[in-house]
């Protein structure tokens, strides 16, 4: 493989990719098996990198209050924002 991004520096989108071009990969089955174990590796920080973001995100959300009428009412900033 050659010089990667690192798992922590990625968006949601980029780690995406980047996953399914792994999982792509391993199922064509033609992968060496050292290769196989640093792609599963990789896949594996990939898909907790995926969770990661959308928990961010869902706690962005969680974090907007409603009003009665069910208009936002303002945000409240999650840490690290």
């Amino acid at each position: 493989m050659s010089e990667q991004k690192t798992v922590d520096d990625m968006t949601f989108e980029e780690a995406m990719a980047e996953l399914e071009r792994v999982v792509n990969h391993l199922e064509r089955g033609d992968v060496p098996l050292e290769d196989s174990i640093k792609l599963y590796e990789r896949g594996a920080a990939l898909k907790k990198r995926c969770e990661t973001k959308l928990k961010e995100a869902e706690e962005k959300v969680a974090a907007i209050t409603l009003d009665a009428e069910g208009n936002p009412n303002g945000t409240t900033r999650v840490e690290g924002q």
